[in-house]
């Protein structure tokens, strides 16, 4: 009760601290979702182009595919035929193919069929399509549903079997994409959503006894922030009467309601979202994801607006104003990995490893933030 109390008093106050803040113009926000894309697409104008961190690696991978999402929720408020060539031409390059091909049950691999399947909406030409529905066909034909052993994978592949099933008006893709779900959340390493306290942990390797140096549970920003923007997508796509979506809904707003108190005071989350000593400080990623769900909430009727938008407002004038760059390299960008430690240091100036989820973490965010202004 005591707890519950606490938890209250600090909503409340967070609400009344951020009501001041307000969300900028559509312009403004357009503006800098304009800004910082074209950072990236000036500095990569061959869509196919390997990239080479610690080794080389397809451009098709998910990091890619992530970007890929954003840009393609940019162009549904800014259709700029750049944009529309941008995403084509990452698909041809890599002919609407997935990285180790068909036979991959790695969502990771699966995660660029979300922007084929998007663009074959567009234009109904069938091979931008083959290949993700051949994957996902397999993978249902297995009969395996314990694929997803990480929640960042919950984003990467759910959202695919969403769309395949409303484009072929198949439920069977719903059917098979909540099992998978729910092996995840209740039965991968004993089960991986903690409903107490509204959190997902990593993987396996997190859940307790393994502690925060706190002594708190280790709940990571950006894995969190992935299952968030998962259930959006999600919902988003699935018909009203979908037989789990009622399911989906609730996980929602658990997680979106256990976010409200630990927003850090400037607005963003930290990379361990109850333990602020742990690599503590301010991180985009996750801070966008939480952003993107809540700001489609609101969108979409299923969030309060009074309750909601200041938290909203104070993230996205936090990211615009201490994260993005004037020449539109975004900052305090935490690199890929799976838990507070890894991808650091998270500062200014610190190039992640990957620069494209980043950004595209960031545009889902913007695109919602953008439809808020009626």
């Amino acid at each position: 009760m005591r707890r519950s109390i606490t938890i209250l008093a600090l909503v409340l106050t967070a609400s009344n601290l951020l009501y001041a803040q307000k969300i900028p113009s559509k312009a403004k926000v357009l503006k800098v979702l304009q800004q910082t894309n074209a950072y990236f697409m000036n500095k990569w104008p061959d869509a196919g182009k390997s990239i080479i961190t610690n080794k080389e690696r397809p451009s098709n991978i998910w990091t890619r595919a992530v970007y890929y999402e954003g840009l393609m929720s940019l162009y549904q408020i800014d259709a700029k035929k750049e944009y529309y060539d941008y995403a084509v031409q990452w698909g041809e390059k890599h002919n609407w193919g997935l990285r180790n091909g068909i036979t991959t049950k790695n969502a990771d691999d699966q995660a660029c069929g979300q922007t084929y399947i998007d663009l074959y909406l567009i234009d109904n030409q069938p091979q931008r399509i083959k290949d993700i529905k051949a994957s996902i066909d397999l993978v249902m034909q297995s009969g395996k549903v314990n694929d997803w052993t990480w929640i960042d994978a919950i984003q990467m592949g759910m959202p695919v079997f969403a769309k395949l099933g409303k484009l072929y008006n198949d439920t069977a893709y719903y059917g098979y994409m909540y099992k998978m779900y729910m092996h995840t959340k209740n039965a991968e390493g004993g089960g991986l959503y903690n409903a107490k306290d509204g959190l997902w942990w990593r993987d396996k390797d997190f859940v307790p006894p393994y502690k925060e140096p706190n002594g708190e549970d280790c709940y990571w920003s950006r894995g969190n922030g992935w299952v968030v923007a998962a259930l959006a997508r999600v919902l988003e796509t699935i018909p009203e009467n979908e037989a789990h979506r009622k399911e989906y809904l609730k996980t929602f707003h658990e997680m979106i309601k256990a976010l409200v108190p630990i927003q850090r005071t400037d607005g963003f989350w930290n990379v361990s979202l109850h333990d602020a000593t742990h690599f503590g400080g301010k991180e985009t990623s996750g801070t966008a994801l939480f952003v993107y769900g809540m700001a489609w909430g609101v969108n979409h009727g299923i969030l309060d607006k009074a309750t909601y938008l200041p938290i909203i407002a104070k993230a996205w004038n936090a990211m615009t104003s201490d994260a993005v760059q004037k020449n539109g390299f975004i900052g305090y960008l935490q690199g890929t990995g799976k838990e507070p430690k890894d991808g650091q240091p998270v500062s200014y100036t610190s190039v992640p490893d990957f620069e494209d989820y980043g950004l595209g973490c960031f545009l889902l965010a913007g695109t919602e933030v953008y439809k808020l202004k009626r």
